[in-house]
């Protein structure tokens, strides 16, 4: 009988440490992302500073852009501040999980390779990776790409992944190269084509005219998103919050006009229902005469 009771109190025991350790793991697991910004009263905002127009270095050494505006006034309506922190783009992954940023947030394309990696926020913007070359270029489409062309891709993009998933540009010698500021330096000079974002190409072709030209051809369609540690759905919530608020108000419309001549945004605003008008319309076939 007392071996017994030993027993039961052992099992009872294990069972108690059990639901202990479960309890500490569920500490541990809690999501205080949005709490630790608002604590520290700052949002650290992870990007590659070479990407124009959504985030860039201007000529006054000012990180700008369209990310960069959109995240200033996000944060000003969280009630906190907003650091600029230009990473490797190559190893953002790594930036955001080590927890030197809280965010990525610049032109950063959803992928399901990312998606394991990070928490995706909803698409704000669609974008296209397309292909760029010297304005006096022969290619005039895809089917001019040949084993032959040296095309440029950005390391650490989605640029690669489009590429590798079209036979032409696949058959190509493909260069990594840094960012997209040295891929155009050497567009012509040893690369023929590059593949990049649309609104990366445009703002070039824009800026300098002449120089470039985008081709017809959309290599992929892409969605762009914020990107957030796979934990921090507090924090991405609550940005995905603000951006809506923007979108209603007419925010988020002003600042895409004031850097793309037109509202591209694709935010969406969950439409507030007039219970009284719905049920108005709902009863008015009962009551015609």
């Amino acid at each position: 009988m007392k071996k017994f009771l030993v027993g039961l109190l052992t099992v009872a025991l294990a069972a108690s440490m059990l639901v202990g350790c479960g309890k500490k793991e569920e500490k541990k697991k809690a999501d205080n992302s949005l709490k630790d910004v608002q604590s520290k009263k700052e949002l650290v905002l992870g990007l590659d500073s070479s990407f124009p127009p959504m985030g860039f270095t201007d000529k006054k050494d000012n990180i700008v852009g369209f990310d960069i505006d959109l995240a200033k006034e996000v944060t000003k309506r969280m009630g906190i501040k907003l650091k600029l922190q230009p990473i490797n783009w190559n190893s953002k992954e790594q930036e955001l999980n080590t927890e030197k940023v809280d965010c990525l947030w610049n032109g950063v394309t959803y992928s399901k390779a990312r998606a394991k990696e990070m928490l995706c926020s909803e698409s704000y913007m669609d974008n296209h990776q397309v292909l760029i070359v010297p304005a006096n270029s022969k290619i005039k489409s895809l089917k001019d790409i040949t084993k032959d062309t040296e095309v440029g891709i950005q390391s650490g993009s989605t640029a690669a992944d489009a590429a590798d998933s079209v036979k032409e540009l696949k058959n190509s010698k493909i260069k990594l190269l840094a960012d997209n500021v040295q891929i155009l330096n050497d567009l012509g000079h040893g690369l023929d084509a590059a593949v990049m974002d649309e609104v990366v190409a445009k703002y070039y072709t824009k800026k300098d005219a002449g120089k470039y030209k985008v081709l017809e051809d959309s290599v992929a369609k892409e969605k762009y998103v914020i990107g957030f540690r796979k934990d921090d759905k507090a924090l991405c919530n609550e940005v995905v919050k603000q951006l809506k608020a923007m979108a209603k108000d007419g925010t988020l419309k002003k600042i895409s006009e004031k850097w793309f001549d037109e509202d591209i945004t694709t935010i969406q605003i969950i439409k507030e229902i007039n219970f009284k008008e719905e049920r108005a319309y709902m009863l008015k076939p009962f009551f015609r005469l």
